[in-house]
Order: C-alpha cells, then structure tokens, then sequence
C-alpha cells in the first residue's frame, strides 16, 4: 500500500511540475512541427487535386517516348512516399549519430527548395520507375498515398523520437532524419509539378 501511495504522490509531482506526458528535450520544437505538418499537408493536397477529374485518355497521356504520363508521375509519388519513410524508420532504429550533425551543410527551408527544384533533373531510382512499380490502377495508388501520408502526418503529431540526432548520408550529401521526413513531402511536390507540367503542354488532350 505504501509503495503505491508514493507512486501516486511521484505521478502527482510529475503531473504538476509538467514532466509526465511531455515531448522529451531531444524532441521538435512546436515550430519544426508545424513547419513539416504543412508541408505535408499542403503538398498532399495539391498532389490529389492536380489528378482529380481527368480522364483515362488524359492521364495516360505521354507528351514523348521518354517522358512519363500523369498516372506514372502519381505511381512513382505514392511508391516513393513508402520508400523514403522505410529508410526513414531504419536509420531511426539505428544508434543516434549526432557527431555527424556537423557533416550537415544545408538548412531545412534551402533543403526542401532543392528538392522541390525542377530545373535540377535527376534519374529516379531504378526500383521507383514506374515500369517497375505494381500499382494496378490510379485509385490503388491514390489509396496507398493517402494511408500513408495520413500516417506520416500522425506520426509528426505524436511522436518524440529524436529526428535531429539520427543523421543519414544521402547521394547529395548528409541530412538529419527531419530533413528526411521533409523530403518525403518535397519530393511529392517536386512529381505534381511534373504532372503540371505534362498537362500544361500544348499537345495534352481536352479530355
């Protein structure tokens, strides 16, 4: 009976004094938060609505042999959005690193400009080329991008695990593991310009 008096008198302490059920220190700030939650917010919105309404002939679309179609464009999104988050879980599941905080060379707003940058062209990975990604139909890839954006939005709500400690080597450089969660919604961004672009041409179908 004492021991559980004094576990309530410690939780009560902790309750009051505003320890219990707080972010840690190593956690976001509310800004960093609310910076990454628009960011997927917005370009998740953005992505829905620039497919929204367009026939198949439209969406199948290719302006040259080597361009890619809409659809295409919203595959290589919603396959890419999983891709980048299990390399995202995996370097969280490794040992912090913050030692390699100083190998990081740029801030998060420059990052997501250069990734959302389409005068920079770069070949997408092999396994995230849309000959080479399973979707069966539009609605099926609309179906994963929006279970997983909604979990990758709730998981920015809730979570306090260390993103800023757990740092990652990338092809372009070094980035903290909020910069990668950033990237995710960048990236998406960076495809529905694509999609504009492909239905801004000249040669797209009226319907």
């Amino acid at each position: 009976m004492l021991k559980r008096t004094t576990g309530r008198v410690l939780l009560t302490l902790l309750v009051i004094t505003g320890l219990a059920g707080t972010i840690n220190n190593n956690s976001l700030s509310k800004e960093e938060r609310k910076y990454a939650l628009g960011l997927m917010k917005d370009t998740y919105k953005e992505a829905l609505k620039t497919v929204k309404g367009l026939s198949a002939n439209q969406l199948n679309y290719r302006s040259a042999p080597d361009r890619w179609t809409v659809k295409e464009c919203f595959y290589h999104i919603a396959a890419t959005e999983n891709g980048l988050w299990s390399m995202l879980e995996g370097a969280m599941k490794a040992a912090a690193n913050p030692e390699k905080r100083g190998e990081i060379k740029i801030s998060d707003a420059d990052f997501v400009k250069r990734v959302m940058d389409r005068t920079q062209k770069v070949q997408a990975a092999e396994p995230f080329q849309p000959k080479n990604i399973k979707y069966q139909s539009l609605e099926e890839a609309m179906a994963d991008f929006k279970t997983s954006r909604m979990n990758h939005i709730r998981y920015m709500k809730t979570s306090t695990e260390d993103l800023r400690n757990h740092v990652v080597q990338m092809p372009f450089g070094w980035i903290d593991c909020y910069q990668l969660y950033l990237m995710i919604a960048a990236h998406s961004n960076r495809h529905t310009q694509q999609m504009q672009e492909v239905i801004a041409g000249s040669g797209f179908p009226a319907n």
